[in-house]
């Protein structure tokens, strides 16, 4: 992965001219008192660097004579690393990540002014590092004071993200070879969800089913908090408390995916959880899946993003009419997103080494186009949510649909000549998940 990491500063560079980028780390984050989370680099700086410790700085210099790429790193410290682990040391962070120059992080105030000098701009995305933010621009003040007695240095910041974030939008083969493994970890733990779930059995156990099989097939673990969600649970998007027994006329939503090399997976499935759905459950269970399906057939090279999203709305509206949770024309209900108490989310979101990764979505009033490459999830749902009040114009709710909530989520590749769905190891046909 060297090569590519390398590849990768080399194509950003090529970019930024002139400029000089500035990328911090993670920090450590706390999950109480002073224990503190299984470690997790910042996705921007993993990208460039597969760097993978705390308390780092890179910094990409494509005008500087010596020093392309630098690393500020922390020092071999035998006391630390008995306690928390090795540490890469500067001399190793030049032999293993290929730095032009390493330095411990203290001397950065010290050394980084060199590689500013002579940049025309500072690429730096203002993060949640508040401290760091203000020494970074602490450095550009104090260069943009001294200007005219050199007449070099930065005199603009931009933020990394608009030239980065287009790269990381279109996976590479390596990419994508992580991101399938991902889908292979998940799908089998999904199926297996799929076997054991029964009346009586807990949320909790299934979850606890699931992210066993991620850990045993050597993911780094859950990609995102795992949601199990059976009955009216379903109904809350993001329900994560999973410590309800599921009843006999259940459904069960699972929606979970797992991190291997840092890249994701996210799935989710929806399924009867004595093995038969009810005709309520199956009516809404089609309606969805007819959904998804036509909007996935939506990913092509070419198409706007947009489409995806707007075909699912279109068949899950008709649909409503259809069994007279909504009433009226259709063209004119989705105008009026009449549809949105019953569906409040986006069908898509782009998939990688963030679960919800970055890129753009639209440009002003265009849509993102669709480009070989790109992953994103399909995941339009229904969700007859309790104590739902209709709209004046729109009929009172059955109570045979109350509670009921449905999601299917896959995660599809956009390809040269049209799509493949990664996660279609998950069986979604009625005939296929009923037992």
């Amino acid at each position: 992965m060297q090569a590519e990491y390398r590849q990768r500063r080399e194509q950003l560079m090529a970019k930024i001219g002139n400029g000089t980028a500035i990328f911090r780390s993670a920090p450590m984050a706390v999950m109480h008192n002073d224990v503190e989370y299984v470690y997790r680099q910042e996705s921007d700086f993993f990208y460039l660097t597969g760097f993978n410790e705390p308390q780092a700085v890179a910094v990409l210099a494509p005008h500087h004579s010596e020093h392309r790429f630098v690393l500020f790193v922390q020092p071999k410290d035998r006391e630390k690393e008995v306690w928390t682990g090795y540490l890469c040391g500067v001399d190793a962070a030049k032999e293993i990540y290929g730095a032009d120059a390493a330095y411990p992080i203290a001397e950065l105030d010290e050394k980084l002014p060199q590689y500013l000098e002579k940049s025309d701009r500072i690429f730096y995305h203002l993060g949640r590092d508040r401290n760091f933010n203000d020494q970074v621009l602490q450095h550009y003040q104090r260069l943009l004071r001294t200007y005219p007695k050199r007449g070099t240095g930065p005199i603009a910041i931009e933020d990394t993200s608009t030239i980065l974030h287009s790269m990381r939008l279109h996976k590479s083969p390596s990419e994508l070879e992580l991101m399938r493994q991902a889908a292979a970890i998940a799908t089998e733990a999904h199926n297996h969800a799929l076997q054991i779930t029964a009346p009586g059995r807990y949320e909790y156990e299934i979850q606890a089913e699931i992210e066993h099989i991620f850990r045993l097939r050597g993911a780094m673990g859950p990609a995102y908090p795992s949601i199990v969600a059976a009955g009216a649970n379903a109904c809350v998007l993001h329900y994560i408390e999973n410590n309800c027994q599921m009843q006999e006329n259940d459904l069960l939503l699972i929606d979970a995916g797992c991190a291997y090399g840092y890249y994701n997976s996210d799935i989710t499935r929806t399924f009867p959880v004595n093995g038969k759905f009810t005709p309520e459950q199956k009516i809404l269970y089609e309606i969805v899946l007819s959904a998804q399906e036509k909007a996935i057939a939506q990913v092509q090279p070419g198409n706007p993003f947009s489409l995806v999203h707007d075909t699912a709305v279109r068949v899950l509206t008709e649909g409503l009419v259809e069994i007279g949770i909504l009433k009226g024309e259709i063209d004119k209900l989705i105008e009026d997103e009449k549809y949105k108490p019953f569906y409040m989310h986006r069908t898509s979101h782009w998939l990688g080494l963030d679960v919800h990764d970055v890129g753009v979505y639209q440009y002003g009033d265009n849509s993102q186009i669709l480009q070989p490459g790109q992953v994103l999830t399909v995941e339009p749902g229904l969700y007859i949510v309790p104590d739902t009040k209709p709209a004046e114009d729109q009929p009172e709710i059955d109570p045979r649909w109350v509670g009921i909530g449905i999601r299917i989520e896959d995660d599809v590749l956009v390809t040269p000549t049209g799509h493949e769905v990664l996660t279609a190891g998950v069986p979604k046909a009625v005939k296929d998940v009923e037992r």
